[in-house]
């Protein structure tokens, strides 16, 4: 009996035009009117508008997230089942809302405050993130604590890749670095380096701002599993200080899948935009099914695979 696992998409994955294809092929799928009333701006617009206001975090993570409930709302009306979810970074939160923990209208509410605030991080401290490939995750730290400045590995991807995050100048010295040592050094296209000590600002904002704002968290449905510790959450009580730690911890989204493929799961479903988590699946597991759904083509391939 195959175990199907929902993933959910991270920041950096937005393009014009997500999800419009979704959107249109079911009507009655309202995630984006729905999140907009929320969010107090019409997604949509924002979506099909400038690829430079899309990647600023304000509305690239509440449109990754609509894109994303998007996804996952036509899966359960094409009978899809799922038994467990999990997210890279941005994606917990889609992955919450896919769980019960958060209601749709509380998920859009939170993810609001943490854009806001990190938002406003990014613009008080530069920094920057790199995809550095084709390296150990020992080696990278290894370089990242001979640099000068603060940079640090925070996405533990897969065994082949980990993005480091720091100060804009440690960053690019590292990168550097890296391309000496004949790895693959790719720039992010975020506004600085999350999951860094540099977005302190943005965790205590948004702590407090979770804490005024009257939030219930459920126990979930499904299994889900956190980037905190790369494996199945199993305590839910404060979690305003959890997401809070979570915006400046690394995500350990490789023990995360292994934990995944331990738990016996065999199909690694990627609802969102892009297919970052899908190829790393691919890279981190082997003899499992990975697809992602981002539009027509896409959700056919999937519901084929899973039917």
């Amino acid at each position: 009996m195959s175990k199907t696992v929902f993933l959910f998409s991270g920041q950096g994955s937005q393009y014009t035009g997500m999800g419009k294809e979704l959107a249109e092929a079911y009507p009655d799928v309202k995630v984006y009117e729905r999140a907009s009333g929320i969010l107090g701006f019409d997604l949509i617009e924002k979506i099909n508008g400038s690829e430079e206001e899309l990647a600023k975090t304000v509305i690239a993570q509440p449109a990754i997230m609509a894109t994303s409930l998007t996804a996952f709302e036509i899966m359960k009306r094409e009978g899809i089942e799922y038994s467990a979810v999990a997210g890279h970074s941005l994606g917990e939160y889609a992955a919450m809302v896919a769980a019960g923990i958060l209601s749709f209208e509380d998920g859009f509410r939170v993810i609001k405050a943490r854009a806001e605030a990190m938002q406003k991080a990014s613009e008080a401290a530069s920094g920057a993130m790199y995809a550095i490939i084709g390296k150990s995750a020992e080696e990278i730290e290894a370089v990242c604590a001979e640099v000068d400045g603060y940079v640090v590995p925070v996405n533990y991807n897969s065994s082949a890749q980990t993005v480091i995050a720091g100060e804009t100048a440690a960053a690019e010295k590292a990168a550097a670095k890296f391309a000496e040592m004949g790895a693959k050094a790719v720039k992010l296209g975020v506004s600085s380096a999350f999951h860094s000590k540099l977005m302190q600002p943005a965790a205590e904002d948004f702590e407090a701002a979770l804490r005024s704002m009257n939030i219930t968290f459920n126990k979930p449905s499904v299994p889900f599993y956190s980037n905190l510790t790369g494996a199945e959450q199993t305590d839910f009580e404060d979690m305003p200080s959890k997401l809070a730690k979570h915006i400046v911890s690394p995500v350990k989204f490789t023990s995360e899948l292994n934990a995944l493929a331990e738990a016996g799961y065999t199909d690694y479903v990627e609802l969102g935009p892009n297919k970052v988590l899908t190829g790393l699946v691919k890279k981190t597991l082997k003899g499992v099914n990975a697809v992602n759904v981002e539009n027509s083509k896409t959700l056919e391939k999937a519901l084929e695979l899973l039917k």
